[in-house]
């Protein structure tokens, strides 16, 4: 007499292998792939299995502040909706709270899942911030309205002055000028057939508006809400970092590693930046400099 082997509901996990009894090969490859990670890491004596889930949920918190939804979240590490839902909220149909502890290979693929412009949905709305910048600075470099509103395909060259005063914008737009301004941040319009008059004609409206040239921006800030541009003021780099993080964890609730990663360096970096220019110092330490 067999035993009737139930058919898995799904394939993407060791499940299939372990309770359901499917013999696909490639879920048992990986099946196997894991029995033997599992036999090394025992063997040296770091076999941790599960890890603290609080973290985990702080991360796909932050992801959600930047327009990274938790279900993007999901689609992105391939953790399931359930399992996110389990992390975020918990079961209250069973009364069960979210989750204390997570599987450490779960948080692996949650952590891969970046704040970045690429993973954010193409509708989900985000921060206009870097998007206005980038569409100004491309204008005080005598980029015309009008060009740039054909260069990204808009119906109406008006709707490119919207967008370089838009507070939100969709995960797509950003995308679609980011990519702009990657081709275009040193490129001479007159290069390009713009005549001269239409060069001078948007360099004054960026004058008038006080928008910041390309040049004013570095490219780990432009899309920092406190950022300020670079017109020549002599601050030290350190005295900026400082800055920017502090409102990021301030006013934002990022943990120094989020925001370490939102500002484009290393937790260490961004340490030794708020040791070297305590708060209390940052005021001081600007005007040291002007003065």
């Amino acid at each position: 007499m067999t035993t009737a082997v139930r058919e898995a509901p799904h394939h993407r996990n060791l499940t299939c292998v372990k309770e359901y009894r499917c013999r696909r090969p490639g879920c048992l490859a990986r099946s196997a792939e894991y029995d033997r990670t599992r036999t090394r890491l025992v063997a040296y004596g770091r076999w941790q299995p599960f890890t603290d889930a609080e973290p985990v949920r702080r991360h796909v918190r932050m992801l959600g502040s930047y327009g990274i939804g938790w279900q993007r979240v999901s689609r992105l590490s391939g953790v399931s909706n359930g399992g996110m839902s389990r992390l975020l909220y918990g079961d209250y149909s069973r009364g069960r709270q979210p989750s204390k502890r997570v599987r450490t290979q779960t948080a692996d693929r949650i952590y891969t899942v970046r704040a970045d412009i690429g993973n954010v949905a193409p509708t989900a709305l985000v921060d206009g911030t870097g998007t206005r910048r980038r569409i100004q600075a491309l204008v005080a470099n005598g980029w015309p309205q009008m060009r740039l509103g054909v260069e990204l395909d808009l119906n109406h060259y008006r709707m490119i002055w919207e967008r370089a005063r838009s507070e939100m914008v969709t995960g797509a737009s950003a995308r679609q000028v980011l990519d702009l301004y990657s081709q275009l941040w040193n490129v001479d319009p007159a290069s390009r057939g713009i005549a001269p008059r239409y060069i001078a004609q948007a360099k004054r409206i960026a004058k008038v508006n006080g928008w910041a040239p390309p040049g004013a921006w570095d490219d780990d800030y432009i899309d920092s809400p406190s950022a300020e541009p670079d017109l020549g003021d002599d601050v030290d780099r350190y005295t900026a970092i400082a800055e920017d993080a502090r409102w990021l964890i301030g006013e934002q609730n990022y943990t120094v590693p989020q925001a370490a990663h939102r500002l484009g360096i290393t937790s260490e970096h961004l340490y030794r930046a708020l040791r070297e220019r305590p708060e209390a110092d940052a005021a001081g330490q600007a005007e040291a400099v002007a003065a």
